[in-house]
């Protein structure tokens, strides 16, 4: 584990986008916390369940380590970030930023056209969208050419939705983007 100085140090560091031309499906956390900028790869966090919910919800042939996300785009995934300014949590980024982070996402999408994008987080994506109303599940409008998806935050501080619903929140949008 890295000592609190090391992960403070990561605030400065990106995580790189692991996108590539017309995936089927690109996961858009809402920014990297500590712990995953300092290992450099999306939901490395060792409570975050982004990693289970996509292997049992059907998306992986078996649980993948994020150190592994660069094997996503041979499966038609990618991973992205709302805003790619590091936090300690989520909720430092003001509605501003995540507009902002919207504009950027919307130009990923019009380079790398993925059939589906899915938001991780609820308040992040009502906000960067101008989007009060907005639940889980499919969302009834497009982002650039893309269908968009809204699913819950999979950090283990969201205790609104335990490993079993998140995983089938996943599998909705698995059957949704394979049909």
């Amino acid at each position: 584990m890295p000592t609190r100085g090391e992960l403070e140090a990561a605030r400065d560091r990106q995580v790189e986008d692991v996108l590539a031309p017309s995936l089927r499906v690109v996961f858009c956390g809402i920014n990297p916390g500590l712990y995953t900028a300092w290992a450099g790869h999306h939901f490395a966090r060792p409570g975050n369940r982004f990693w289970k919910a996509l292997h049992l919800s059907g998306f992986t042939p078996r649980l993948f380590h994020p150190s592994e996300q660069d094997r996503l785009p041979a499966l038609g995934l990618g991973v992205t970030n709302l805003v790619p300014r590091t936090t300690a949590r989520a909720d430092e980024l003001g509605v501003e930023e995540l507009a902002a982070g919207a504009a950027a996402l919307r130009a990923k999408l019009r380079r790398y056209r993925p059939a589906w994008l899915a938001v991780l987080g609820a308040g992040a994506y009502r906000a960067a969208f101008a989007a009060p109303g907005a639940g889980i599940g499919e969302q009834p409008e497009l982002l650039e050419d893309a269908r968009a998806w809204l699913l819950p935050n999979p950090s283990g501080l969201n205790a609104h939705y335990q490993l079993p619903a998140l995983v089938e929140e996943f599998a909705r949008l698995r059957r949704a983007s394979e049909a």
